[in-house]
């Protein structure tokens, strides 16, 4: 059976639910931080559920039934972006994950020591201060006193920075340079841009 890609997909692949009898293996990515989360396979019945409801229902091949992923715990992956690969027979989904993804408590069912992406999550969290403002944010404060002040500060930081890789020592260094990219991330979103701006440039530049 082959079940085409939903709307948003406009290079006219479909998915092949043939070649691994009548499943697929699906790749679930946290769509900011680009963490694997975890592994699961559909059936074209999950993969029409979960395009109905936007978030991921698996076929669970232990339970032998459609299993949504927090239909328990109420820790939901909701759908941002799906993509299939080359041989149309497995897919990537990219969530927006409602806690922590594994059964265990962790945040991904595959034990990484730390998570690689942290900016990406860090700039999250930025954007969610500037969304959700409180007296008690760095970042609302340091924003209420306009961009200037933040690119002032983005300029201190790094003097400290290059000071700390002179003359101080590692952890000195490691302290400052934590302090340069978290202010440079406040000032980014300040100017209405984000790591992937940056990123893409930077992708562009070394082609």
């Amino acid at each position: 059976m082959v079940f085409p890609l939903d709307d948003d997909n406009t290079y006219n692949m479909t998915i092949d639910f043939n070649k691994g009898d009548g499943l697929v293996p699906v790749v679930i990515q946290d769509y900011q931080t680009l963490e694997v989360l975890m592994l699961g396979y559909m059936n074209a019945e999950a993969w029409e559920k979960t395009q109905a409801e936007q978030k991921v229902t698996f076929f669970s091949r232990s339970k032998n039934r459609l299993w949504t992923k927090g239909e328990e715990s109420g820790n939901f992956l909701n759908v941002v972006d799906t993509a299939i690969d080359c041989d149309q027979d497995t897919l990537l989904i990219k969530v927006d994950p409602v806690g922590p993804t594994c059964h265990t408590g962790s945040r991904s069912c595959f034990k990484t020591e730390f998570n690689q992406n942290f900016l990406l999550q860090l700039e999250r969290i930025v954007q969610h201060r500037i969304d959700f403002p409180s007296d008690e944010s760095y970042v609302n404060r340091l924003r209420s006193r306009g961009i200037n002040k933040i690119a002032q500060k983005v300029g201190e930081e790094a003097v400290e920075t290059v000071i700390a890789a002179l003359t101080e020592t590692d952890q000195d260094f490691i302290n400052e340079s934590s302090d340069l990219l978290f202010h440079l991330i406040v000032l980014l979103k300040e100017k209405g841009m984000s790591l992937e701006t940056i990123a893409k440039n930077l992708e562009g530049r070394h082609q």
